[in-house]
């Protein structure tokens, strides 16, 4: 039978070489490292030598009868530690040439250094073991180059065609099964791919654990999770860190996932020298469109991935902020870049990002004592500086859980929707400011209220179109006088009898009672709603 390869292209693992046919008929029993027994084999090498290391390179699998093995304890366990420092994978005796039974001093000695050490009961012919073991390694080589190529192939196409990062990342993950982060060099979380697992217990304390894993000079399990990390570059030198927790601390890495991990940090330092990669703002866009639509799972897993991203969630106020304005195109570019750092410079820690076309959302995390209303002013100021005074900034409840941003982030976004340019100029506007006119101009297209105000005003509007009339006009001044027919007839700009006049027409047209205050409150909502159609209609 031609011997199995290992599966994937990965070598073979004590644990496998044991269960060979060419092995199991020595009935190999293991007497010490029984938690390392996943150790890769990547040769074996026979010898009767009191000084193998010399003629190892690390991960080998050493075959000896323990004919030179000295009586001396001290001598035994200078022989098992030459093998623990260079690595070799385990040490297999077999028995009956030299011993009868493993010497207790060298099980201890293996023992402390968590070295396998396999007990042999029955003869094998070791060239026999060599031979099959061999050509799996080789066969696994062969495969794991092939595999390679494969993996070389799917990230060079992502390359070319300019793939997002977030696409290299979960093409990371899927190849690995593992999930897979990607922090800037403060430990920030940019982008994730979980493979469906919840953020919480994924990403949670990140900054701190994050820190607690160096990035080694090749990849190994680094730090106490055992993660596997690779730098990413830019222009400027190391940008980042590529990390795949596949938390395997004491076993040698998959080779397979060494190899995409990679492959993969190579991709993301292509796509950040290709041009600029504003992957900061892309990653606070995603956390907010996801707060927003209430993707996250639990409120658990939204707080630690806003804080995984540098947004404190606990022991803060937050606060959704909407910026509604009117930019497109290039000439809207990066608006959400240039207000995230002008926060940044007065120490205000906040998420910013373009949530919609027309829409950037700030996510403010403020100290529980601080007042928020300067902050809010500060947005304010900043968007007219950059946006124009056609901007608005509308702020929403404050909340103490990142559960609630959801409804204030609603409540925000009417109250950007409602302000028009009639409304009183503020810095920053807040649910409360929004008055009838605001409320009816966001409801303009509910066709109840469009049939409302058509049935109250279309006599009028009709008689106006026909002699060229000013009755409109002067019912309008008559409302915002509320009802002081002096004041109303001086804004109209006419004189008292020939407004009264009009006014008595308007009675007539109408078959209504001005003098009546809820008669005069549905004229006034009918008008209301006609503006609130008329100023959304675009210029020609």
């Amino acid at each position: 039978m031609p011997p199995r390869r290992p599966a994937n292209g990965h070598f073979p693992t004590i644990t496998e070489v044991l269960r060979l046919p060419v092995l199991a008929e020595g009935m190999p029993r293991v007497l010490a490292g029984e938690s390392q027994l996943d150790r890769a084999v990547r040769w074996v090498h026979v010898t009767e030598l009191l000084n193998p290391a010399d003629f190892l390179e690390g991960g080998e699998l050493v075959l000896t009868t323990g004919m030179p093995y000295p009586e001396d304890a001290s001598e035994l366990r200078g022989y098992v530690d030459q093998l623990a420092d260079v690595g070799a994978a385990g040490l297999i005796v077999e028995l009956g040439y030299r011993y009868r039974k493993v010497p207790g001093e060298l099980v201890a000695a293996c023992r402390a250094r968590d070295v396998p050490l396999v007990e042999l009961a029955r003869g094998v012919r070791f060239i026999d073991v060599t031979q099959t073991v061999h050509a799996l390694i080789l066969d696994a080589q062969g495969a794991l180059l092939r595999r390679g190529r494969d993996i070389q192939d799917v990230f060079t196409a992502l390359t070319l065609r300019g793939a997002d990062p977030e696409e290299l990342v979960h093409t990371t993950a899927e190849l690995t099964g593992a999930p897979v982060v990607l922090e800037d060099l403060t430990h920030r979380v940019l982008m994730c791919e979980l493979l469906g697992r919840p953020y919480e217990p994924v990403v949670s304390a990140w900054s701190r654990r994050s820190r607690a894993a160096p990035t080694p000079e090749r990849i190994t399990p680094s730090g106490p999770e055992g993660w596997l990390i690779a730098p990413v570059q830019d222009h400027r030198g190391l940008w980042g860190r590529l990390v795949l927790l596949e938390g395997r601390l004491n076993a040698e890495p998959d080779p397979e996932h060494v190899l995409v991990l990679e492959r993969a940090a190579v991709a993301l330092t292509m796509a950040r020298l290709a041009g600029p990669a504003w992957w900061e703002r892309r990653a606070h866009r995603s956390v907010l469109r996801d707060l927003y639509e209430r993707r996250f799972r639990s409120p658990a897993d939204a707080r630690a991935r806003a804080e995984a991203l540098g947004l404190p969630a606990l022991g803060h106020r937050l606060f959704a902020v909407v910026i509604r304005h009117t930019y497109t195109g290039t000439e809207g570019e990066h608006l959400d870049e240039r207000i995230a750092k002008a926060l940044a410079q007065t120490g205000v820690r906040a998420l910013v990002g373009e949530t919609a076309p027309g829409r950037i959302g700030v996510l403010l995390a403020l100290a529980q004592a601080s007042a928020w209303q300067p902050v809010a002013e500060r947005i304010g100021r900043l968007t007219r500086e950059e946006l124009g005074p056609e901007a608005v900034v509308a702020v929403g409840p404050g909340v103490t859980d990142l559960a609630g941003i959801a409804r204030s982030w609603q409540e925000a976004e009417q109250t950007a929707e409602a302000i028009t340019p009639a409304s009183p100029e503020r810095w920053f506007y807040v649910p409360a400011d929004v008055r009838l006119p605001e409320l009816l101009g966001v409801l303009r297209e509910d066709t109840r209220l469009q049939r409302f105000a058509e049935r109250q005003l279309t006599r009028l509007i009709e008689h106006d179109d026909r002699n060229s009339g000013d009755l409109l006009p002067a019912l309008r001044a008559y409302l915002a006088a509320a009802g002081n027919k002096s004041v109303a007839a001086k804004r109209a700009g006419m004189s008292r009898q020939a407004y009264y006049q009009r006014l008595h027409t308007i009675e007539r047209l109408l078959g209504c009672d001005l003098e009546s205050g809820l008669q005069r409150t549905s004229l006034h909502v009918a008008v209301l709603v006609l503006d609130a159609q008329e100023a959304a209609v675009p210029d020609v």
